[in-house]
């Protein structure tokens, strides 16, 4: 037996577009709601460096957040399937809010370090899972409330502008943490940070359709699809391309970093990180138009070895201009690979849990991040900038043969099979 949650006119199965259904307020709240998780990770090693001096410890720590991210995020999400996103949003926003003022506070107090790498950890673990949750709930919408025949484009079209909106706050998160502590101090971006969580993550669960759980529960709100349909090879090997897709963001920004700060300007490298940010999102947008005919399991692997004929070139690279074109190219690859492994992994979402697959996808992209970063780092530090400079390559390898696998096994679901034929 199912049940239908009370909606209201926003959700309303008649309207003809899911920008109607879901409004205008949504889409600018979800949008603004992301900003506080892309300043985190900047923003804790630019205050951990400045208070206690130590770019080692500075590293480690955002690397705990990324960890405390991995480590809860999916149960979040399994939260958010079972009992509806308002009450877990509500109360993450409270609890990523305090944990932010305690960080803080802890960094600039006497506490040992270790202290410190625990409270970052705290950040991470209740980091509210905005996009992946905002994913989620549009895809539910699609599913329950738009005529079968418009449903593949329209979920496309909304996995583009997702990806296209993430790569945007992760290129503006990091400009808004240097304003801020530039212009007043080097805690002020956790301050806002925590400011906005409370402020719009709340607003984000308190938006009428943040009421709404899936039909596919059953009135005690259990999903009748198995946990360990969660671990299908269908399954994980989404997750592990878009691993691979945040281990390559995190080796690139530190080597392109590294490769600016050979040249006297490392404070150069988020603009020149920027031309990848700017093409990768219009690039993800585009994907909405791409004829159905181009297969999502085909886009994978053509965007993926266009993403890594890019990173081929950063071998020959030997100035700012030539590392511009060669960002340009990955820019091509990365946005349409990131939107076409979020579209696998709304359609092969088990019954009654797109929140805990979208923030698998999610924490995937995070703990990649960190693990790029923090790797590629050590390595430039330690051998050289040349050196670092393969972690990407290796990072896009990594999802090309992903891809690769996808292709085989997208023949062995038909559920997956429907959706990317």
């Amino acid at each position: 037996m199912t049940h239908a949650s009370p909606h209201t006119t926003t959700l309303r199965s008649d309207e003809p577009s899911l920008f109607r259904l879901a409004g205008l307020p949504y889409f600018l709240i979800a949008f603004i709601a992301r900003l506080p998780f892309a300043m985190m990770v900047v923003g804790v090693l630019t205050v951990v460096v400045s208070a206690r001096g130590s770019l080692s410890l500075g590293g480690l720590t955002s690397a705990a957040v990324g960890l405390g991210t991995a480590c809860f995020g999916p149960l979040l999400g399994a939260a958010a399937d079972r009992w509806g996103q308002r009450g877990v949003l509500l109360a993450l926003a409270l609890a990523n809010g305090a944990m932010l003022v305690v960080f803080t506070l802890v960094v600039y107090g006497s506490a040992a370090d270790g202290f410190v790498l625990l409270a970052a950890a705290g950040i991470g673990a209740t980091a509210p899972q905005v996009a992946p949750l905002s994913r989620s709930r549009l895809v539910t919408i699609i599913r329950e409330r738009m005529p079968d025949a418009r449903q593949a484009r329209t979920l496309s079209g909304t996995m583009a502008y997702e990806s296209a909106a993430d790569e945007t706050v992760f290129v503006f998160g990091p400009f808004l943490v240097g304003v801020l502590a530039s212009a007043l101090a080097p805690w002020a971006p956790l301050a806002g940070a925590a400011a906005l969580t409370v402020l719009f993550v709340g607003a984000f669960a308190l938006h009428p359709s943040g009421r709404h759980v899936s039909q596919e529960r059953d009135a005690d709100g259990k999903a009748p699809s198995a946990v360990s349909e969660l671990f299908r090879p269908q399954l994980l090997i989404v997750v592990l391309g878009i691993l691979g897709v945040g281990v390559f963001f995190g080796a690139m920004l530190t080597a392109l970093t590294s490769f600016m700060a050979d040249r006297g300007a490392p404070e150069q490298a988020g603009l020149l990180y920027g031309v990848m940010g700017v093409g990768s999102a219009i690039l993800a947008l585009g994907v909405a138009w791409l004829p159905p005919a181009f297969t999502l399991r085909a886009r994978w692997l053509v965007f993926s070895g266009i993403l890594l004929a890019g990173t081929v070139l950063l071998v020959f690279v030997d100035s700012p201009g030539t590392m511009m074109v060669a960002l340009a190219i990955m820019g091509i690859g990365i946005g349409p690979t990131l939107v076409t492994q979020y579209s696998f992994g709304a359609a092969r979402s088990p019954l009654g849990r797109s929140a805990t697959v979208m923030t698998m996808l999610g924490s995937g992209v995070v703990v990649g991040q960190s693990l790029g970063a923090a790797t590629t780092g050590e390595i430039a530090e330690g051998v050289g900038t040349a050196p670092a400079l393969l972690i990407p390559m290796i990072a896009a390898a990594l999802v090309f043969a992903a891809g690769l696998a996808n292709w085989f096994l997208s023949r062995t679901t038909p559920r997956a099979v429907r959706v990317a034929a």
